[in-house]
């Protein structure tokens, strides 16, 4: 069902809006409206700008709780303002500590990328600054695909002016150095790049041999990593010895920047002598809860808080939020897939949990399979909270009660006896018995269609609707004489026929200008020709009529659905050589597996369409807007 909501107008001293937001609004779940929305035409309504002076503060707060174990909780209350000493003080006490954490850490991240740089170069046996003592002879370090080094090592043997130097490899590269003199460099250098010669620059400052470098960066880098853990523990036991006053003041600091976002909201005036100023706040709640805040609000001077009951306005429109029983919970993801109702509209959760799980287990009807739909439901519904898990579950029960009415027991048909009839050896009857089944959904649909019109106080709807009244009867009446004629009694005078159907068609051809009638318009007849409108009229007649067709006769699927569950689990037991007596019962478990995931989805899609297609659309708008609580949008 649609939860009874009541919209509060709640006003006071602007300076007191956040007391009122932490004291009351933190209590209870309310959807705010925008105040300058409806308040915009009057005079002296402005909207409540203000700048949040504790949001820098907040920040550094997170920032410190990162040294803080999140879970912990104090009983210690502090204002916005001893949050913000408090917060400013242990993370200016902290920025030495984080200031020296960041200039080390640039001088680990610079050690090891030189090291990277050097670690291809270790093989190389000689002291590196000793090249730069080189006056003649020039040099370059660099890697080259193992491919292309086989063909420079051909180019190397033949010219005296280079000496290639291998220093590492792997499957892919080989690193070295190539000497050249500094008269042949242009021309060396140029061949070397037709090989892909990739150049590095190596740091000149080593001191020994690369591998002596690189071993005494290693201990450097060692060295380095030791005093930023000691700055960490330095920075954590600096936080821990105020953790009780920075938790509090972290909390208080989040409360007051989540409660500054109402002003958003808010709305602000003042009297034209110019006195105090007050904020206006909109907000919808539960009937239940309104009423509560009122009595508490009552005691409370500086407020003052007005309800008022939902109008027609498009103001006064209320959001929608679901109360239903946890049984029903997990079928309202249907509901919000297709749309929230609004909130004059029925609420179709029950409807939908008991038409979509009474199809599902007529469409997939066996014991086992239903059982295993159950078992697994159940579990991952609790573990997961899965919403669809929780439907999976409900419609096993059925496919449970329609495997004992049909006799099946993973897809073993002799195992149980059938309660009411097998499928297989009732083809038609199972195909018919599901058309009447969506007739009967259909007028069902119709009835809820009128209860919807009547709420929104559309007659026109009512009365003259395809699914309303006129529909209703036409619809009706044609099923009744199918009813009759299949079994075998005689159908009603063809004089009466003509005027049961006849007249609501006629109904419904005329619904526009009928409803403009009753409803008291000046224009009884739509702009534009009235040729036009009789032919638009026609046309649409035979839709409603091919419509009224379709959809009674798409609910056949419902009946085949359930011949091609049998029929499947049919072609498993041959597979399996059940026949034979000796049968494979791999195949049976593999068989069983197959059908439930392939045919238990297909059937899930085709059910869920029969809803949304030919049930929801007769009498579901689904144009509600959803109940967001500001104080669950802010956590």
């Amino acid at each position: 069902m649609v939860e009874k909501m009541k919209l509060l107008h709640i006003t006071g001293p602007r300076n007191d809006i956040d007391r009122v937001v932490k004291q009351y609004f933190e209590q209870y779940e309310i959807h705010f409206e925008n105040a300058m929305t409806s308040l915009n035409n009057l005079k002296n309504v402005r909207p409540f700008v203000e700048t949040n002076l504790y949001k820098d503060v907040a920040q550094k707060g997170e920032e410190l709780k990162q040294y803080l174990e999140v879970s912990r909780r104090t009983d210690l209350e502090v204002t916005p303002e001893q949050a913000q000493e408090i917060i400013l003080a242990v993370h200016n006490q902290l920025e030495d500590v984080v200031e020296k954490k960041d200039e080390l850490n640039g001088k680990i991240r610079e050690l090891k990328e030189w090291m990277a740089q050097t670690t291809p170069f270790i093989g190389l046996d000689f002291e590196l600054c000793k090249l730069r003592d080189f006056h003649f002879i020039d040099y370059r370090f660099g890697k080259i695909e193992v491919e292309n080094y086989h063909k420079l090592e051909e180019y190397v043997f033949h010219n005296p002016y280079t000496l290639f130097y291998e220093c590492n490899n792997d499957s892919g590269y080989v690193w070295g150095v190539y000497f050249v003199p500094h008269t042949h460099l242009e021309e060396v250098e140029a061949v070397y790049a037709s090989f892909e010669f990739e150049e590095i620059e190596v740091p000149d400052n080593f001191e020994g041999t690369p591998r002596q470098a690189f071993e005494g960066s290693k201990k450097l880098l060692q060295e380095y990593e030791r005093e930023l853990e000691r700055l960490k523990m330095q920075a954590l036991e600096l936080v821990k010895n105020s953790e009780q006053e920075v938790l509090a003041a972290c909390e208080c600091l989040d409360s007051y920047c989540s409660n500054f976002e109402i002003r958003k909201f808010a709305a602000c005036t003042r009297s034209e002598s110019g006195g105090e100023e007050y904020y206006i706040l909109y907000g919808w709640m539960s009937k239940r809860d309104a009423e509560k805040l009122q009595r508490e609000i009552a005691m409370d001077e500086k407020v003052n808080c007005v309800e008022e009951e939902p109008g027609n306005d498009v103001r006064s429109n209320p959001p929608t939020r679901l109360k239903n029983p946890v049984l029903l919970k997990p079928f309202e993801m249907f509901v919000e897939m297709y749309g929230l109702p609004a909130y004059h509209e029925l609420d179709p959760t029950l409807f939908i949990a008991l038409t979509y799980t009474f199809m599902f287990g007529v469409m997939f009807g066996d014991v086992g399979q239903g059982a295993c739909l159950i078992l697994g439901g159940i579990l991952l519904y609790k573990v997961k909270n899965m919403r669809l898990a929780g439907i999976v579950a409900v419609a096993g029960v059925w496919s449970v009660l329609f495997g004992f009415l049909y006799g099946s027991c993973f897809g073993f048909e002799e195992l149980i006896p059938a309660l009411w009839m097998k499928p297989m050896d009732n083809i038609m009857s199972t195909l018919m018995l599901a058309i009447g089944f969506g007739a009967g959904l259909i007028l069902v649909a119709m009835v809820l269609n009128m209860i919807n019109a009547v709420r929104a106080k559309e007659y026109g709807r009512l009365l003259f609707n395809q699914s309303g009244l006129a529909g209703l009867a036409c619809y009706g009446f044609v099923v009744v004489c199918a009813l009759l004629f299949l079994t075998g009694n005689g159908l009603p005078a063809t004089i009466l026929m003509g005027v049961a159907i006849g007249i609501p068609l006629i109904a419904i051809l005329l619904k526009e200008p009928l409803s403009h009638l009753i409803e008291k318009k000046k224009d009884i007849f739509p702009e534009g020709s009235k040729v036009m409108f009789f032919v638009e009229a026609l046309v649409e007649g035979f839709d409603v009529v091919l419509s009224y067709a379709t959809n009674t006769i798409s609910f056949v699927r419902v009946g085949a659905f359930a011949l091609s569950h049998a029929g499947m689990m049919g072609v498993v037991m041959t597979l399996a050589g059940l026949e034979k007596g000796n049968p494979n019962w791999l195949i049976i478990v593999l068989g069983n597996i197959l059908v439930a995931c392939l045919e238990g989805l297909v059937v899930g899609i085709q059910v869920l369409r029969l809803e949304y297609y030919e049930m929801f659309s007769r009498f579901y708008t689904g144009n509600g807007k959803p109940f967001v609580s500001f104080k669950k949008k802010d956590q």
